[in-house]
């Protein structure tokens, strides 16, 4: 089955676009708009329906030819002058970086791309964008679409504009629900009016947390509202505009709200920030780890036989699957060679690097080159040294996995490591800030808090039951700023700092340091 081509088509199982279909509240007579019609899935269910009154636009000429509703064009650039009560679809996915040449010309010569999006963005958005445009006042667009946009900082001008236009009336949330044959996704499928009125309903939001495949059984349910084993049926109010919009319950929200009010910024600079709160990014300075480009090829388990030249080259590194909250496991040993000018120098000083690295040469050798100067990385050096100069530094520094499957899960394992030890591309890097009084160990404490947990469950850049930890989300984490006037506050500071030393050295403590951390909120 094609799944996937330059146009980034995952086709609609029919079950799922029944469903869709059947969230209309329309007549018969309504226009019916569907954008990108692949194999006429919703074509199909819509005629079904008894719906007569459709057009669909197909881009791709071996599918166009499906359907009498169908025009072989692009809907990013067909002329449409006609409004519209429905649109309704799955419309592609693909980055802007994954981008045919041809569609990133297209793009760029569309206005609502040029306002609304960036390079960051994703093909779907233009899609979103165009329809709400071709709707009529009162309108409807039913789309199913990965869940990322919803929480984005580059989605931030697409989600304002929604806003301004309207709002939702319904949104289900499918998790990691396998729905796509080829894609693991999480997805949503939204219903959005097209409206002006200030007056707004509450969002009816459906979450599916198990990660079966769909049966007409379980659509049936959800749409009428059914108790079933892992759904939960919620009301939460419309979204706001310049905010990351969050799945979750009111109550939550107001959990989440009060923890950043508790690192409200607390001086005269806060005017110069988006947010109100102190962040991470305020006090530590985050990295990612650095990439060989062949992990195994550069690990070597066994060092006794190495020369005295190989052993001072070296590296010591902590891998992400052996990280734990506050300290970590076993150490991996990575051959580290930087200054070796030529495949003789490396035979004569490195026979046994030499030796290793021969069964490795001919992958190593067709790596993704970060090129810098134009250069050729030789097969025996590192890809990248991503923030190398930063972790040269003699201090003591703060690693987490740069994804962490947070299902069952109520915590996450930021882990304090040596100034010796290193991290590869799995794992991101915190350096406490030179002007920062509280202590890393407090800093630790703080990240492994379960309030840390909720906020970034519901802020973070959450894929699924995915969250990832990169400069960005870890750096806009808010962070409870120590009061140095208060007395217990500072006593607290120093009581947290002692037990996450103690906890470090035998992983104790640690519902103590919770407890001890919870009296500063």
């Amino acid at each position: 089955m094609k799944m996937k081509n330059k146009y980034g088509q995952y086709f609609t199982p029919k079950l799922v676009a029944e469903y869709m279909v059947s969230l209309a509240n329309l007549n018969k007579n309504s226009t019916i708009l569907e954008s990108s019609s692949g194999k006429g899935v919703f074509i199909d269910s819509l005629t079904q329906s008894g719906y007569k009154n459709i057009t669909g636009y197909e881009v791709d000429k071996e599918l166009a030819n499906n359907s009498s509703f169908v025009i072989n064009e692009s809907f990013v650039s067909a002329d449409i002058v006609k409004k519209f009560n429905l649109i309704i679809g799955n419309p592609p996915y693909i980055r802007w970086k994954n981008l045919e040449p041809e569609l990133k010309l297209e793009l760029e010569s569309h206005p609502l791309w040029s306002e609304y999006c960036n390079s960051l963005c994703d093909y779907s958005y233009i899609f979103i964008l165009k329809s709400i445009e071709l709707l009529k006042n009162g309108g409807e667009l039913i789309f199913i679409t990965p869940e990322y946009w919803l929480n984005t900082t580059h989605a931030l001008k697409l989600r304002n504009y929604m806003v301004k236009n309207g709002f939702f009336e319904q949104i289900i949330h499918f998790n990691e629900t396998k729905i796509f044959e080829s894609a693991t996704v999480s997805t949503i499928i939204f219903k959005f009016v097209k409206s002006k009125s200030l007056k707004k309903p509450k969002i009816q939001l459906t979450k599916y947390h198990l990660h079966r495949n769909l049966k007409e059984g379980v659509l049936q349910d959800i749409q009428n509202k059914t108790p079933r084993e892992g759904v939960d049926y919620l009301e939460i109010n419309q979204f706001e505009e310049n905010k990351r919009w969050v799945l979750e319950s009111e109550e939550i929200k107001s959990e989440l709200r009060y923890f950043e009010e508790c690192c409200a910024i607390k001086y005269q600079e806060k005017s110069l920030k988006l947010n109100n709160f102190q962040t991470i990014g305020d006090v530590c300075r985050v990295g990612n780890g650095m990439v060989s480009g062949m992990d195994k090829a550069f690990q070597i388990h066994n060092i006794d036989h190495l020369n005295n030249y190989e052993k001072k080259h070296l590296l010591k590194v902590v891998k992400a699957k052996n990280l734990m909250a506050y300290s970590h496991g076993e150490i991996t040993h990575y051959i580290f060679l930087k200054n070796i000018k030529n495949e003789e120098e490396l035979k004569e000083n490195c026979p046994n690097f030499y030796k290793h690295f021969s069964e490795f040469r001919p992958t190593l050798e067709k790596r993704y080159e970060y090129k810098i100067n134009g250069d050729v990385t030789p097969y025996w050096e590192w890809s990248f040294l991503r923030n190398f100069k930063l972790l040269l530094r003699d201090e003591q520094r703060i690693f987490v996995p740069c994804k962490e499957r947070i299902s069952n899960k109520n915590y996450f394992r930021f882990t304090l490591v040596e100034p010796d030890l290193f991290p590869t591309q799995d794992v991101a890097v915190l350096f406490k800030k030179e002007n920062v009084k509280e202590s890393i160990y407090y800093i630790l404490s703080f990240l492994n808090n379960k309030r840390v947990f909720k906020w970034l469950k519901a802020n973070g850049i959450v894929k699924g039951s995915i969250v990832e930890f990169s400069s960005g989300p870890i750096s806009s984490i808010p962070f409870r700023a120590i009061d140095w006037t208060n007395n217990k506050e500072v006593q607290l500071h120093n009581e947290i700092s002692e037990l996450a030393k103690k906890g470090i050295l035998n992983n104790s403590n640690l519902d103590e340091i919770d407890n001890k951390m919870n009296q500063l909120f």
